[in-house]
């Protein structure tokens, strides 16, 4: 079976066929560095990575590329509004956005090129869409004539004429056009600038992308992806710039991921539902945020719920549990039989057998299946389901032969086809550790103030104050906070989910 992706531009799922066998060349529109990262951004950064871990898992030589937009109208007014430059307002929120990447566990891209280390390229297009009077400037701004691409709209389904009859844009007096779009903006008082043919100024947003695509994976590459609101203007203009300097199609396969919603309404700063991705990740675990993302397909919309988390909380919990069980059960990989006949393991247990050996094959014909993560997390569960209900059966025991096989066997294919998803990345015990501290934040507290709570108890049991180390017990477990006395001392666990 091949690899089936839906593509933006003809609306359907096709094969994926490299222009150059055995390699993909993806470019991906990265983030507008003017601020922390959101929900949304998360979502279009987990996509695409599991599609570039996919991608190399059936063994394809990918070059990714995802650019940063460093020059921007929001960079300049928020360094405008800080008193500073429009330079470290763009390293500032880059460096926040590997802080948030590297804590979600995003492979690095092969390049990351910033927009601003690319302005001859930018300059160069530019130039050769007015050589063939595609362009036009006016005082110093130059404009893409939409008019002179006849295949405009052609990514969005729309259609210029009807755009233009329905146009609610101003036409300005220096656009020939409502929806020509700037290529270069001429400099305006205090804002940073380049040298240019038509003056001092600055690209605008569109050019970067088909610059930059261009000067790394050539002037037709295989796949552009980003998230559905980028589809018009921002990637048609990218098709109209490219095709219209270079004469070539521009892109082979377009893919977009749908939007993020929070309790199911659209994420917005006036609606007070604006999520940071380090907000979320406070309280959330990042293999947590990378279930939620994938248990939908990438084109379906998502909404961000406690509901929703808690159930993707679940069911990465689950896994854990089950993957540390499994090695507390299983010998030593050097005492783990080797060479056990087929039959044996057959003769132990025939379903699971048949559900270990047969599930890379579901697995990939689900992934094939336009990356259809929300099947393959699916199969995951599946697969842990039975192997739980093997170690189950066979009590608290050690494993031994074709048992022990079976349970390796199991537990290899789990680790291995949730590394694609960036999940079971963790140690059980770091993963515990991890969530015992992220399920004590909700409380409001921190470790060391329950510790303290808990030794004020015990001082007041020793004095034979038992009212007071009721009300302290009662005061933490209001918390979410559950105390539990043993001959070993008094133990804690954090019960708010």
């Amino acid at each position: 079976m091949s690899l089936l992706v839906y593509n933006t531009l003809t609306r359907r799922k096709e094969p994926l066929v490299p222009i150059e066998n055995g390699k993909i060349k993806m470019y991906v529109c990265g983030v507008t560095v003017y601020d922390y990262c959101h929900i949304g951004h998360a979502r279009s950064a987990i996509v695409f990575d599991v599609i570039y871990r996919y991608l190399l898992h059936r063994g394809y030589d990918v070059v990714y590329v995802r650019n940063f937009t460093d020059i921007d109208d929001k960079i300049i007014r928020r360094a405008q509004e800080e008193g500073t430059d429009y330079l470290d307002v763009s390293r500032k929120f880059i460096d926040a956005f590997y802080e948030d990447m590297d804590r979600l566990g995003v492979l690095r891209p092969t390049i990351e090129p910033k927009a601003t280390e690319h302005i001859t390229q930018m300059i160069e297009m530019i130039r050769l869409l007015e050589e063939k009077g595609i362009a036009y400037c006016v005082e110093g701004d130059v404009y893409y004539d939409v008019t002179k691409f006849p295949e405009y709209g052609k990514l969005s389904g729309r259609r210029l004429d009807e755009l233009m009859a329905g146009a609610r844009i101003e036409v300005s007096d220096r656009k020939r056009n409502p929806f020509d779009f700037a290529l270069w903006k001429a400099s305006k008082p205090g804002e940073p600038w380049w040298e240019s043919p038509w003056g001092k100024g600055r690209p605008g947003w569109h050019i970067e992308c088909s610059a930059m695509s261009c000067n790394y994976l050539g002037k037709t590459f295989d796949v552009h992806g980003g998230g559905e609101d980028l589809i018009f203007p921002h990637h048609e203009n990218e098709i109209a710039q490219s095709e219209g300097a270079f004469g070539v199609p521009f892109v082979k396969y377009w893919i977009h991921h749908g939007f993020v919603k929070i309790n199911d309404e659209k994420m917005s700063k006036s609606l007070g539902n604006f999520l940071t991705i380090r907000d979320i990740l406070k309280h959330v675990h990042p293999e947590t945020l990378r279930i939620f993302v994938l248990s939908k397909h990438y084109r379906s919309p998502v909404d961000f719920s406690d509901e929703a988390i808690k159930e993707a909380e679940r069911g990465l919990e689950k896994l854990y549990l089950t993957i540390e069980e499994a090695r507390n059960r299983l010998p030593a990989r050097d005492e783990i039989p080797e060479n056990i006949p087929e039959k044996a393991l057959i003769n132990t247990d025939r379903e699971f057998f048949e559900k270990v050996v047969t599930f890379p094959e579901a697995f990939r014909e689900a992934m094939d299946n336009d990356f259809n993560t929300a099947q393959a997390l699916g199969l995951l569960f599946e697969l842990r389901g039975v192997l739980q209900g093997f170690l189950e059966q066979r009590g608290r025991k050690k494993l031994k032969g074709p048992a022990a096989v079976l349970a390796s066997m199991a537990v290899e294919t789990l680790e291995n086809h949730a590394r694609i998803f960036g999940i079971l990345e963790r140690r059980p015990e770091d993963f515990w550790q991890e969530q015992r501290l992220l399920r004590l934040s909700r409380t409001g507290m921190t470790e060391q103030e329950v510790i303290s709570w808990i030794e004020k108890r015990n001082e007041a049991r020793k004095v034979k104050n038992f009212e007071e180390a009721d009300r302290i017990r009662e005061m933490l477990a209001r918390r979410g906070i559950r105390l539990e006395d043993t001959p070993q001392g008094t133990r804690w666990k954090v019960d708010v989910q």
